[in-house]
């Protein structure tokens, strides 16, 4: 006679993206060990209105642009039987009033140091040695670090954050690794942790992000209603972790007819600089978008 099965929990969760002076910020819970979740509930009329209800019950900050993530299913998620957890992206400004409880805005790269490549840091080095010790000769592995990580002279790819998490997890090199018994192979990676496997899912959202503007550089949902050509580029800089060229972002920005003229100039030192929106269509545009697909795990 079979046992009873175990229960299946399902529940929503939310990565809420801002970027706030170049530097792109999540909201959490817990002073930055959490991202905003809880359980579906029957009386939710739909995924996305139980997300917002749960979000602003918890955090007090409505949510604006929501869009489908992943949906994590993996058995071992959860010791209290098998959990599904139905995530969504949420592009937002911060907000500047005080946050009540718990609740804060952190900088992303607070949890993946090594995917910041604006500025020098020795993330990337520390994480090397262990992710050659875990490869050892083996050429799979090889191949997939020199991939993930732009190394032996591969090329560095922004959009793999998520390959990037997953391969330091598989060696044991990120905490939430030992945490479910794997095996280390080196020091830790630097960078916190979130809860469960929030890291993993924030990880998605950043590859999720990276990709899309790798395409198309249409952030208007992180960018306030007027902003100089400036301001735009540090904004995808943030989010890409890359610094970029400034005439060759320009050019980009041209030929894909993004952006209007506002007419006025910013204020501040030296020669004023245009001010800018996005046009009106490519508001339209995403707001007849429904959810993306999710991405391909390896």
């Amino acid at each position: 006679m079979s046992g009873a099965a175990d229960p299946i929990h399902a529940e929503l969760i939310a990565v809420v993206v801002a970027v706030t002076d170049a530097t792109p910020r999540v909201l959490t819970l817990l002073d930055g060990s959490a991202l905003p979740a809880g359980p579906l509930e029957s009386a939710h009329r739909s995924l996305q209105a139980g997300l917002r209800d749960r979000v602003e019950r918890q955090t007090g900050h409505p949510l604006g642009h929501v869009e489908q993530l992943y949906t994590f299913a993996d058995a071992g998620r959860s010791r209290a039987g098998r959990s599904i957890s139905i995530s969504y992206l949420a592009l937002s400004s911060e907000t500047r009033a005080r946050l009540g409880g718990q609740v804060s805005w952190q900088d992303w790269y607070r949890y993946f140091p090594w995917e910041d490549r604006r500025t020098a840091n020795d993330a990337l080095a520390r994480i090397e040695p262990g992710l050659r010790s875990w490869a050892g000769t083996e050429p799979t592995r090889r191949a997939r670090i020199a991939r993930c990580f732009g190394l032996d002279g591969a090329p560095w790819q922004e959009d793999l954050a998520l390959d990037r998490y997953e391969l330091l997890y598989e060696a044991g090199l990120v905490r939430e690794a030992a945490r479910d018994g794997r095996p280390a192979h080196g020091d830790f990676a630097p960078g916190a942790t979130l809860a469960a496997d929030h890291r993993r899912i924030l990880a998605t959202a950043i590859s999720r992000l990276r990709a899309r503007l790798r395409a198309r550089p249409a952030v208007f949902e992180l960018m306030p209603e007027r902003f100089s050509l400036l301001d735009l580029q540090r904004c995808i800089e943030a989010i890409g972790g890359q610094p970029l060229h400034k005439q060759n972002f320009r050019r980009l920005i041209e030929s894909q007819n993004l952006l209007e003229e506002t007419g006025d100039f910013a204020n501040g030192p030296g020669r004023p600089a245009k001010l800018f929106r996005f046009r009106s269509a490519i508001r339209d545009e995403r707001a007849m978008t429904g959810s993306r697909p999710p991405l391909s795990r390896p």
